[in-house]
């Protein structure tokens, strides 16, 4: 008979198998998900990340987009009576998404808030200025 830990009432092999890894419930598709909506001359941009806490996300503004990282590291160690390990189990996620919001925006114009595993930020809906195109000659010699 082989020993098979039992974790939480399901088979280990089973957990093994329904990873995200293997099924992809996790995958891009389904992490990150976001609503951009505009409101009164602003744009919002709310992102779902499902538990991720605040110091485990970043934003960043460079070059005109707006990249949003979410990382996390996990570790489940369940040891016996004797203190030796029965599983131990590391995990690591990291997803990143990116926004073109154009050069005009700077850092301070972006507001951010986390609250309940969604990430908000709020900016300005700007045009960029126009320059009128003038009429250059070119000097004939």
């Amino acid at each position: 008979m082989m020993l098979v830990p039992r974790r939480s009432g399901f088979d280990l092999f089973d957990d093994m198998f329904n990873d995200p890894v293997f099924t992809g419930s996790n995958s891009y598709t389904s992490m990150m998900k976001t609503d951009i909506s505009e409101k009164d001359g602003d744009y919002v941009l709310e992102m779902d990340l499902p538990g991720y806490t605040k110091d485990e996300v970043r934003a960043q503004l460079h070059d005109g987009y707006l990249t949003i990282q979410a990382k996390k590291n996990e570790s489940d160690d369940t040891k016996d009576t004797k203190g030796r390990y029965i599983i131990r189990e590391r995990r690591t996620g990291s997803y990143s998404r990116s926004f073109y919001v154009g050069d005009h925006i700077t850092q301070e114009d972006i507001k951010a808030s986390f609250e309940n595993g969604t990430l908000k930020l709020v900016f300005p809906k700007m045009t960029p200025e126009r320059v009128e195109a003038q009429k250059k000659y070119i000097t004939i010699e």
